[in-house]
């Protein structure tokens, strides 16, 4: 089956063609450890969880590349204003990062790169770009790339190049010589990490960190590179610009991005006080839920988190739950449904209509190979679904309510049992009766 992936550069679906057949070379940016994980972080990871999960699913050998930020700007401030050293609050944050990311199931990396250990790389980088005459010096700030120098300046962003370069609204105070002109290699300030090169005691600039990591572990091009839509402008346009001025190469053959978090309909943000981290919502949904979340919307299209949005999501995977829990293993696999979960799989990520093709054999009676096509549809959806014991938290009250309803049960006080069964209902519940008792779940 054919593999079709929106391509952010050439703003359409496109077939999948690896550059080395039956491989797949793979970057995601990975985050800056400035503080703990929130939910945007976990759409992302999620997202290109499936996306490594599904490559190998239809064969494909791939190697994963996600990196550390660990010196950046926010760093450096996080730091300062917690009064500890740069490399203690990195390694604290990214501890976390990598233990929640665990709980959501998402797979680690297999080259999982921090920023620190490729300063020489980015170095080399850097001179490269000064030797083609791509780069000017700030004098006490530091190295410049030129944008107007790189003629296919923003053709990710697809943004319009002359408001970016000389004469468009830049102040008068700013040394740059165009508006989006970045910083390659910082000069060092007081206290602040610094390692020697051609051009001073300083730092890397945040783009130069991914090009040079992901030039030295993978080779260019890559086959695909991904991250959330909030990186396209300046963070991979930026990219794009040093990596292939510098190494001469093309440097992606597929961009793909995940859409943004909203909460109740506004974008996410530590200023709004509307920020979610992982930890938070873990301290009332397990993570199976969360994950759920993520992957019952397509991972192009913004998804507004609410604690609606979230309840639904936990009632949904727990009735889902449920109805596997009840399956009888014959030993076989359902090729009919497996072959409909590949295909709206294969049409750019379509976890909502894979998880729709889940639903429908669950729920087809006559269909027989459902464990072991629920088993493969899961190996791509991680979702834990043959897993047996998830903990549903049930209200006193609804535990009251179904205990009448039992008591009425074993006199054959049918109609009291019946008006129970619909007060359960109402209020959200299912009970579904068993040998020597019953079960509760969520509708």
């Amino acid at each position: 089956m054919v593999l079709k992936l929106y391509n952010t550069l050439s703003r359409k679906k496109e077939t999948f063609k690896p550059i080395e057949k039956g491989k797949v070379g793979m970057y995601v940016c990975g985050p800056t450890v400035n503080g703990v994980p929130h939910l945007g972080h976990a759409r992302q990871q999620i997202v290109f969880d499936i996306l490594r999960r599904f490559l190998k699913f239809v064969g494909y050998k791939v190697k994963f590349v996600s990196n550390i930020t660990d010196i950046e700007d926010k760093i450096i401030k996080a730091a300062n204003e917690e009064g500890v050293n740069i490399k203690e609050l990195s390694n604290k944050n990214m501890k976390m990062h990598m233990e929640d990311y665990k709980n959501l199931n998402v797979e680690k990396p297999d080259v999982q790169p921090r920023a620190t250990e490729y300063v020489k790389e980015m170095i080399e980088l850097v001179k490269k770009l000064e030797d083609k005459g791509y780069t000017y010096i700030i004098e006490g700030d530091g190295v410049y790339y030129d944008i107007s120098k790189f003629k296919d300046y923003g053709k990710l962003s697809h943004q319009n190049v002359e408001n970016l370069k000389a004469g468009a609204r830049i102040k008068v105070k700013d040394k740059k010589r165009n508006k989006e002109d970045f910083v390659l290699w910082k000069f060092s300030k007081k206290g602040e990490p610094s390692w020697k090169s051609p051009w001073g005691d300083g730092r890397p600039g945040w783009h130069i960190e991914c090009s040079a990591m992901s030039q030295k572990i993978l080779g260019l091009p890559l086959d695909i590179h991904g991250g959330g839509q909030d990186l396209i402008f300046p963070h991979h346009e930026d990219e794009i610009a040093q990596s292939e001025a510098g190494f001469g190469k093309k440097f992606v053959n597929y961009w793909v991005h995940n859409g943004m978090v909203n909460v109740n309909n506004i974008k996410m943000s530590k200023s709004l006080g509307n920020f979610k981290t992982i930890r938070y919502l873990l301290e009332d949904y397990e993570p199976m839920v969360i994950r759920y979340f993520v992957v019952s919307a397509h991972y192009r299209k913004p998804v507004d988190f609410s604690k609606q949005a979230l309840e639904d999501a936990k009632n949904s995977y727990e009735r889902l739950k449920r109805l596997i829990a009840d399956l009888k293993d014959d030993k076989k696999v359902n090729k009919k449904y497996v072959a409909e979960f590949e295909k709206q799989m294969s049409d750019d990520l379509n976890t909502s209509k894979a998880i729709a093709v889940l639903w429908a054999l669950v729920r087809d009676k006559k269909a027989d190979g459902k464990i072991g096509a629920v088993r493969k549809m899961d190996s791509v959806l991680g979702l834990d679904l043959l897993k047996r014991g998830v903990e549903v938290k049930i209200p006193e009250e609804i535990k009251d309510i179904a205990e009448a309803r039992q008591r009425a049960r074993e006199m054959k006080d049918w109609e009291t049992a019946d008006r129970l069964r619909e007060d359960l209902a109402e209020k959200g519940w299912v009970i579904e009766d068993r040998v020597g008792g019953y079960e509760l779940c969520r509708k």
